[in-house]
């Protein structure tokens, strides 16, 4: 009986000593200004600076290429059209591999090619003297409006059909792609003064957000004319890096 007394008094007397301990504590915490409720660590990482990433097909799902008049009247000269464009040939594989990184990023390629009545009833003015006897430069269903040799048109893919400069003059293009949800744009194709000039202007004043014309996917009749046009349009804001910097 005495050792149990002699151990409940031990007890006693520490439990005593630290209830004075944690009132000096709080005491001291009080008067400091601190909390008296400890801290719990946050995590500095903050999830409105840091977004996930997102996935390939996610980053480019507001994208489109728009791949202009690459069609054998243009860029094939074994087709001796009057409408043929002398650097056209030359930038047949760029456009291949242009679209075939589009398609890996699940860009939507949208092919934009001249189709005229063969009574050239639908050309500009300045052309129709080309169109007699039911012939004609990219005339429907002939083999000079048909697009380059390896240069298919895929499941996916959409296709527009323009009868002047501009992808967006008198079509439903702007239309399509708004709907789509579609805010940038990256051109490819032929030509440059005419209609790569003209639609990457319409495309700037429709206020697409980026657009991008890959200049070794591009091409004029002569490279200084390529290179004239470019430097314009990079004066609008748009911007004009070659394939292996696009694909980066």
């Amino acid at each position: 009986m005495p050792s149990h007394l002699a151990l409940l008094s031990c007890l006693l007397v520490l439990v005593l000593s630290l209830d004075k301990f944690l009132l000096h504590y709080l005491k001291r915490r009080w008067h400091s200004g601190g909390s008296i409720i400890p801290r719990i660590p946050t995590s500095p990482f903050n999830f409105k600076s840091h977004p996930r990433p997102m996935s390939a097909a996610g980053k480019w799902s507001e994208t489109a290429m728009l791949v202009i008049d690459m069609q054998k009247d243009f860029v094939d000269p074994a087709m001796a059209s009057p409408m043929l464009v002398a650097g056209g040939e030359a930038v047949i594989p760029t456009v291949a591999e242009a679209v075939a990184v589009a398609r890996e990023r699940g860009i939507l390629v949208v092919w934009v090619v001249r189709e005229h009545d063969p009574s050239g009833r639908d050309v500009e003015l300045f052309r129709r003297h080309f169109y007699s006897g039911g012939k004609g430069p990219t005339v429907k269903g002939l083999k000079g409006a048909e697009l380059a040799d390896g240069l298919v048109i895929k499941e996916g893919d959409y296709k527009l059909v323009k009868t002047r400069f501009s992808a967006f003059f008198a079509t439903h293009l702007d239309s399509v792609l708004k709907t789509l949800g579609i805010k940038n744009l990256v051109i490819v194709g032929v030509q440059t003064p005419n209609c790569i000039r003209q639609t990457v202007f319409d495309a700037v004043e429709l206020d697409y957000e980026k657009v991008t014309v890959l200049i070794d996917a591009t091409a004029a009749a002569r490279p200084d004319i390529h290179l004239s046009n470019i430097r314009d349009m990079k004066t609008i804001g748009v911007e004009t890096p070659t394939l292996e910097e696009w694909r980066r």
